[in-house]
Parts: structure tokens; C-alpha cells; sequence
């Protein structure tokens, strides 16, 4: 990572995308560690601090970190949306993760086979759906219209992690992506702790625009399978743990 020196004066452009889905990548295992294994040590969600008379515990702290992953995963599902080479294939891509990853997360959440709600793979792709219905069809509402409603409907009975906020989410960066810092503004309203996700606006209003050391298919892969890996791994933990 380094500083960019244009004309004289010094970018604040600092993070290519490959850093920020690293960012992402591990504020998202951050997260899931905590709210799978760490809350069950008395450690962790002990107040270590009180402040304003509220007891700050090291699993608020690492939730709140957590919280980053997501705006990042958004912001950068839109780039690669007006960058890929087939957007068929990239939305098919998500959708065939959506599928390998279900199984890794309702054990990680429920410890059973099948649970009440599908992975954040799920809401990606229908962000992504909703990005293109609304890229191809915003001339046309007899067709915008109908498609982003089905698209909706669809986010809400899937019940996919952030569910219809996220796809409206990921709806809303596509549309303001020239404007990325009144997006960050406007974007935290979106969730119930805005606070919690300006870290993430901030990083990405460093990015430089440039697509960094991921590149190739089997490096790209292996970050899509980080996902539901690491979803096994923490359920064998909690289960070897404490019984879950």
C-alpha cells in the first residue's frame, strides 16, 4: 500500500480494492468469531470499562469493528459490477456461492442443517439483480417497476442476512456511486447502528480505484471460500467447545 504523489500534491487515495476486501474479509471473521465463540467466555463479555454509566465489553468492541465488512463488501460488489467482463457470469458466480455457502451457515448459526434465514451470499446476488434491472431498465418503469418489486419480495421471504436493507443497500450505492461521500452520509441511515459503520465510509472513501494484488481466478476463489470455511470451522469449535 502506498501514497500516490500527482501533480504535486498527496492522494488520500491510498486502498486498492484487493486491500479493502482484505479489510473486509477480516472484520467479517472478527465478527462471526465473536457473536459464534467468543460470547460464550465470560471474558468477553465482561465490562472491562464503564463509560457514561454503560459497561463496555470486548464483544461490543469486536462486534463494532465487525460491523465494517459489509459496507466494504457492498461497495466493492458495485465496482466490480461496472468493471466485469460478464455480468451474467458474476451474478451466477454469487448465486453458486450462495448455495455452497448455506449449509456452513445455518450449522454456524443454528448448529442444525437448516435454519430460518440464508447466507449474505444470497443478498448479494439480489443486490446485484436489483443493480442490473435498474441499470437496464430506469427508462422503462412498466419494466423497472415490476422487476425490483419481485427482486424485493424475493429478499424478504429468503430471509438472506440484512435482508431487504441490504439489497436496498447495495441498490442505493449503485445509484449514488458518483457522489461516494454523500453516499457514506446518507448510507448509515440505512442501518440500526449507524455509528457502528462510519469506519467502513471512511476507508472506502480511500480507495484508489485500482484493483490490487487479487488477480486470477484461483486467488479470487479462495477469498469466496474463506466464507464458508470459516463458517465450519467455527461451528466445530463452538461444538467441540460448548456443545453448542
Amino acid at each position: 500500500m502506498t501514497s500516490v504523489q500527482r501533480s504535486g500534491e498527496f492522494s488520500t487515495k491510498l486502498l486498492s480494492g484487493s486491500v479493502l476486501k482484505t479489510i473486509a474479509l477480516l472484520t467479517m471473521l472478527l465478527d462471526h468469531t465473536t457473536s459464534i465463540v467468543l460470547r460464550n467466555i465470560n471474558y468477553f463479555v465482561t465490562p472491562f470499562v464503564t463509560v457514561m454509566g454503560y459497561g463496555i465489553t470486548w464483544y461490543y468492541v469486536f462486534r463494532l469493528i465487525g460491523r465494517t465488512a459489509f459496507p466494504i463488501y457492498c461497495f466493492l460488489l458495485v465496482e466490480g459490477y461496472l468493471h466485469t467482463k460478464s455480468k451474467e457470469k458474476y451474478a451466477l458466480r454469487l448465486l453458486v456461492f450462495s448455495v455452497i455457502s448455506e449449509i456452513p451457515w445455518d450449522l454456524e448459526h443454528s448448529g442444525k442443517l437448516f435454519s430460518n434465514g440464508q447466507n449474505v451470499f444470497f443478498t448479494l446476488f439480489l443486490g446485484l439483480c436489483a443493480i442490473y434491472i435498474y441499470d437496464n431498465f430506469r427508462s422503462s418503469r412498466s419494466k423497472l417497476v415490476p422487476g425490483l418489486v419481485i427482486v424485493f419480495v424475493t429478499a424478504f421471504f429468503l430471509k438472506a442476512d440484512y435482508g431487504i436493507m441490504g439489497v436496498g443497500f447495495l441498490l442505493f450505492l449503485f445509484v449514488m456511486r458518483k457522489s461516494r461521500l454523500l453516499s457514506g452520509f446518507i448510507g448509515c441511515c440505512f442501518f440500526s447502528r449507524p455509528l457502528s459503520v462510519i469506519p467502513a465510509f471512511a476507508l472506502i472513501n480511500l480507495y484508489n480505484g485500482e484493483r490490487g494484488f487479487i488477480k486470477g481466478r484461483p486467488l479470487q476463489y479462495i477469498y469466496y471460500m474463506i466464507y464458508p470455511a470459516h463458517m465450519l470451522v467455527l461451528y466445530f469449535i463452538k461444538l467441540k467447545c460448548f456443545g453448542y
